[in-house]
């Protein structure tokens, strides 16, 4: 987990904290070519084993709070988003972070917030989700939403286990991205840190997808999800602090 270049007694207090827990991943390939026009100004695309990738990613917000204060009614709600990873050559080293390309909330006031502070692509849909779980263990998770009058989802089965990813591999990429890129109406990007532990995570055995992609995401990404994933987990979650971060120089 980065640490930001202050003490703790300086280091400014976090916009927003949260847990997030259940994150069902699912990673799809993708040509660089398909992301250029989408990587904010400042960043570069990230790479894994010199492939590219953008992932599908549902999970539940609990205990959110604002500044410290807990917002009645908008605690405890599902997101789905897709979202790709960037890079930036900062002067404490590389920043390895994500973009999305669009974030659903069932809550119209969280999706405002994040229009407003942070410019990031959120929209307010109906939402669901269902953990099973028999005895202890968890046999399935889904999330769902309501787009054009049609039922969307996303849905991991895990098996085994939940650990630590190994170190290089792909599920270790896609959780350890600290930060946070969005590209600005003038141009610019915001920069923001995601802090949180090291997430344990749950491999698949199944992994299965239904989403009217060209309207929501856009054309561009239709045949990304003709196909199954190149890899699909489900990660247990944490807490974790978002701070308000500030426009690139």
């Amino acid at each position: 987990m980065p640490a930001l270049n202050a003490t703790k007694s300086d280091r400014p207090k976090p916009f927003l904290t949260a847990e997030w827990r259940y994150l069902a991943m699912l990673n799809y390939e993708i040509t660089p070519a398909s992301l250029a026009s989408l990587v904010p100004t400042g960043t570069e695309l990230d790479f894994w084993n010199g492939r590219t990738f953008v992932s599908l990613v549902g999970f539940l917000f609990r205990d959110t709070r604002v500044r410290g204060i807990p917002v009645p009614f908008h605690r405890n709600f599902e997101e789905v988003n897709l979202r790709f990873y960037v890079r930036r050559n900062a002067a404490d080293g590389w920043r390895r972070g994500v973009v999305f390309v669009k974030e659903i909330v069932p809550r119209r006031a969280v999706a405002f917030v994040a229009r407003t502070f942070y410019n990031e692509n959120y929209v307010a849909l109906p939402m669901t989700h269902q953990i099973k779980k028999d005895l202890a263990a968890i046999t399935s998770v889904s999330y769902g939403w309501q787009f054009n009058r049609s039922e969307n989802f996303l849905k991991v089965v895990p098996r085994g286990k939940a650990q630590l990813p190994d170190a290089g591999s792909l599920p270790e990429f896609i959780t350890e991205h600290y930060w946070g890129y969005a590209a600005q109406r003038d141009g610019s990007t915001r920069e923001y840190l995601v802090e949180h532990p090291r997430w344990s995570v749950w491999e698949t055995q199944e992994a299965d997808v239904h989403c009217d992609v060209a309207d929501l995401y856009g054309k561009a990404f239709c045949e990304l999800f003709e196909s199954p994933p190149a890899s699909a987990f489900l990660a247990d979650g944490s807490n974790v602090k978002v701070y308000r971060g500030a426009a690139l120089k």
